[in-house]
């Protein structure tokens, strides 16, 4: 790919010469748009994108400004020179006889036969459309002359408007999120170094009061769910009698500014039946789990505890998120490294629809001396587009794929890195005798320089087998993509099932290498004995599995959610201007979700963070603490590592030595 690519091909549009527009050091350096002969032959904006519309396309410094026919700019050359000055600039380089007969030169190509005002847009020239009182127009016209003798209606562009006015609807919405990124960036990083104060408080506080914490976090969630249930039933009250609100989603189609759905009433009743469900189903699995969860609180006090004592461990996904931010940049790059390594590839471009040879490729070195531009007047060898017949190119998808499984591989090592380092910290607090005078000094250094040092080889392979099963996945998600207009049911079931099966094999494998990872932290052994012995453990555990591990798992999402949620309630607050006492600080924003999404997905995202070590901690705790039951007795011999606490209420009563 570093090779052959070349990302000047995606960075800068291409002419009909195979010459890069706006690119430094060449002719071309100050003309950075390209600009189409006749735009009437481009069927869509994404034929304009993928350079294959079959017209002439130059590189030009600015786009037309106003309409002009080549027929009439030639009629006045000599008494409005300005005129020919200004229409020569899209002619071809070099170009300066107006007084060619018309028929040559749009017969060669030489000139376009009109211009038409437009705009750049992805550094291609597009017509100004606009709509005045509901009709199609272009620079407030709504006719136009051809260049040809013809007197033209705006609506003749339409198959290229529909495409192009929804490209710019997408701009124009795309430029008001990003103004309101602009305005309220300043207040997203705060809502975030919020969302990371009250998650580090969380996880600090659970040391003391896990249970009360638990609780008031579990109440909170159902507190925010019925507040927003309560909001949607007075939006959806609110709305009645208004003209309009009892219009359907459907009534109106898609909209590009959002806020037209908020004033119908189907939103609001939408909104507020999914989130009664929610808390029904929460308060559900609440009544059930609550002797379980007692049990879960009494293990994440532990996981606290060791967490204080290991304050470091807090920051450590800030390395994985930078070995994970290495690898889709190298990925990134020798992606797109990859997908331009075609070679540029010519065709015949012909004004005669009969010509035999027209779309055939051609070598533009050699074509003025072949037959064709005698068979075909005025036919041209123009860059359509980049590509290849070498086996090279053949096999560029394959190399795709192959740099997508290093990514995965990459990807997944760095998480294996990760959770290896933290269960090794967390495990040198279990077995300590003496908590903490004998945990040893800088536990999570000492431990991701053992892992470095001693397992890279273990974790390596754990990464492998699970990248392979991501690849397959993404393998049938590919085909799935491509056999979805043409496969009959069977193909359909047959897909589905695997698709079906491969995610359920991932996510066992998860759990795996998970628990093998913590095994090798302890141990030292290889991968395979490592995640032979965590799975016999956990299966001889596997009432303990269930009711503390996925308990856990269920709290901590929960916490996850209320930071996510508390924050983003606040941000809501904030952005919609109803705190009085920020009211003027608010900045005044285009789409008030743009910032408040961001906070509430950042804030999750920072939680996630902070709560995956301590679930690695619990994980870590309780695998040890299965160990610990199974190799020691309480003897004096064999005495147990776990805490009084922790032994009293998770397995015996009594931290006595066995009688004989």
């Amino acid at each position: 790919a570093w090779v052959h690519g070349d990302p000047r091909k995606v960075i800068y549009p291409t002419d009909s010469y195979g010459q890069f527009c706006g690119q430094k050091d060449t002719l071309n350096e100050n003309k950075t748009i390209l600009f189409y002969f006749n735009i009437l032959k481009c069927a869509s904006p994404v034929v304009l994108i993928n350079l294959q519309c079959p017209t002439t396309q130059l590189c030009v410094s600015k786009c037309p400004d106003r309409f002009a026919t080549y027929i009439d700019v030639q009629a006045s050359y000599r008494y409005k020179p300005d005129q020919w000055n200004y229409f020569r600039q899209f002619c071809k380089p070099g170009f300066n006889n107006p007084r060619k007969s018309v028929a040559q030169v749009l017969r060669d190509e030489d000139c376009p036969s009109m211009i038409i005002p437009s705009r750049p847009f992805l550094k291609r020239c597009f017509p100004d459309f606009s709509t005045k009182n509901g009709v199609l127009t272009v620079a407030n016209q709504t006719t136009f002359k051809d260049g040809r003798g013809k007197t033209r209606n705006v609506t003749d562009l339409r198959e290229a408007a529909n495409g192009i006015n929804n490209v710019l609807d997408a701009r124009s919405v795309g430029m008001k999120i990003f103004e309101d990124y602009a305005i309220s960036w300043y207040w997203i990083l705060i809502g975030l170094f919020i969302a990371m104060i009250v998650s580090l408080l969380f996880l600090v506080l659970l040391r003391f009061t896990a249970g009360v914490l638990f609780w008031i976090f579990i109440f909170g969630v159902i507190g925010i769910i019925g507040y927003g249930i309560w909001h949607c039933y007075w939006e959806y009250d609110h709305l009645k009698g208004i003209p309009g609100s009892d219009l359907t989603v459907y009534d109106i189609g898609f909209q590009t500014d959002f806020r037209v759905y908020l004033q119908l009433r189907q939103t609001w009743l939408a909104f507020m039946i999914i989130l009664c469900a929610v808390e029904v189903i929460i308060i559900l699995m609440l009544i059930f789990l609550r002797n379980r969860i007692r049990i879960a609180i009494a293990l994440l006090k532990e996981g606290s505890r060791a967490i204080g004592y290991i304050m470091s461990t807090l920051f450590y996904p800030i390395v994985t998120f930078i070995l994970i931010a290495i690898c889709i940049s190298y990925w990134a790059v020798t992606a797109v490294f990859l997908a331009t390594s075609g070679e540029p590839v010519y065709k015949v471009m012909a004004n005669q629809t009969l010509c035999k040879y027209a779309n055939l490729t051609c070598d533009p070195e050699t074509f003025n001396t072949t037959n064709v531009t005698k068979l075909c007047p005025g036919a041209q060898c123009t860059f359509a587009f980049y590509g290849g017949e070498s086996l090279y190119h053949k096999y560029i998808f394959i190399f795709q794929l192959a740099n997508a499984f290093v990514f995965l591989w990459l990807v997944n090592f760095a998480i294996a890195l990760g959770q290896c380092t933290l269960a090794g910290a967390f495990a040198s607090y279990y077995w300590a005798s003496r908590k903490p005078a004998d945990i040893p000094l800088w536990p999570l250094f000492s431990s991701f320089g053992r892992a470095i040092r001693y397992h890279t080889g273990s974790l390596a392979f754990g990464a492998l087998i699970l990248a392979i099963v991501q690849l397959i996945r993404v393998i049938l998600e590919y085909l799935d993509h491509k056999l979805k207009g043409t496969q009959n049911s069977f193909t359909r079931f047959l897909l589905c099932c695997l698709k079906c099966c491969f995610w359920c094999l991932e996510k066992f494998l998860k759990f795996i290498n998970r628990n093998a990872y913590i095994m090798i932290a302890i141990y030292g052994k290889n991968f395979c004995t490592s995640a032979k012995e965590a799975f016999f453990l956990l299966m001889r555990n596997v009432v303990r599995v269930a009711v503390l591990d996925k308990v856990t798992d269920f709290l901590l999402f929960l916490g996850k959610i209320l930071v996510a949620g508390g924050v983003g309630v606040l941000a809501f607050f904030f952005f919609t201007q109803r705190i009085p006492v920020f009211a003027q600080e608010a900045p005044t924003l285009n789409y008030y979700w743009v910032p408040l999404l961001t906070v509430i997905i950042g804030s999750y995202l920072v939680a996630h963070g902070f709560f995956s070590v301590y679930a690695m901690c619990v994980d870590t705790l309780f695998l040890c603490f299965c160990e610990d039951l199974e190799r020691n007795d309480g003897s004096t011999a064999k005495p147990y590592f776990m805490s009084a606490s922790l032994h009293r209420i998770l397995g015996k009563k009594e931290l006595s030595p066995k009688k004989a």
